[in-house]
């Protein structure tokens, strides 16, 4: 029988230690966490893992992923939740062909997880298996494409703005981000054995609005699945989520690696 492995984050904030005075404050990311830990407990992954604010740390993260490539063969899924601040450091490797040039991140709490870091974890992956990750910040941690301003006196947003506070981060830490960099040459181009479907909170050109209780993806995601009354494939769940969405956040859908039909035509947390 397939089994099932989950991991899930959510930062409230991150070390402004690290992020050189900022703490990225949110409120509703480790609600966040928590629901996604229920929910797949409930589905009947027996082997799940929640990290909250601090105990998100890149090691962490990258070793709870690993741990999970390691342990699944092929038909397993593993599902993967983050919810937290997206951000950008620059591509120094030359595998981004978009006018910007930048690499997207998921914003840890020492430190960001550069999205080469995140292709080069899926190719560690069996043959076979499935991986969801659902991400409810900026972007969806595949691809690059250009992130929109940081709208000020709004609604709390997940993105770290690179101007000023994403390129401050970067000077700053310009050595480690460019050496994270450095040792992935190529990293977007490794091949991946494992199905990886993505579905993130909004379009690359958008951003994902925090609450008080959920952010917005998750709290319309958890109203589209119904306690498990939703029957859909997960592009029909997907769709779902978006049909509850403002056109100012549209969820993005996008697959990595492997193509998998029948993965993508199951009921969500199929395992």
């Amino acid at each position: 029988m397939p089994q099932g492995n989950s991991l899930h984050l959510g930062l409230n904030f991150v070390d402004p230690a690290q992020y050189e005075g900022w703490n990225g404050e949110l409120a509703a990311c480790e609600f966040d966490a928590k629901d996604m830990l229920a929910l797949a407990k409930r589905r009947g992954f027996a082997n799940s893992q929640m990290l909250l604010t601090s105990a998100a740390t890149s090691a962490a993260v990258i070793a709870g992923i690993t741990n999970a490539a390691k342990q699944l063969k092929s038909g397993d899924l593993f599902f993967l939740t983050y919810s937290g601040h997206g951000g950008q450091v620059p591509d120094k490797n030359g595998d981004e062909k978009d006018n910007d040039r930048m690499d997207e991140t998921w914003c840890l709490f020492d430190r960001q997880l550069v999205d080469d870091e995140l292709y080069a974890l899926w190719s560690k992956f069996k043959k076979g298996v499935r991986i969801l990750v659902l991400s409810d910040s900026c972007h969806s941690g595949t691809v690059t494409r250009a992130l929109p301003p940081f709208l000020s006196g709004g609604p709390r947003q997940r993105v770290m703005p690179w101007f000023p506070r994403g390129k401050q981060v970067y000077a700053a830490h310009k050595r480690a981000y460019d050496g994270i960099q450095a040792s992935l040459q190529g990293a977007e181009k490794i091949p991946v054995r494992a199905s990886v479907l993505l579905v993130s909170g909004c379009q690359d050109n958008q951003t994902s609005l925090d609450g008080n209780r959920n952010g917005l993806f998750t709290e319309k995601l958890k109203k589209a699945w119904n306690n498990g009354k939703f029957t859909g494939s997960y592009r029909s769940f997907r769709d779902r989520i978006v049909a509850q969405m403002p056109g100012t956040q549209t969820p993005n859908y996008y697959v990595v690696g492997a193509k998998n039909a029948a993965f993508e035509a199951q009921p969500p947390f199929t395992i």
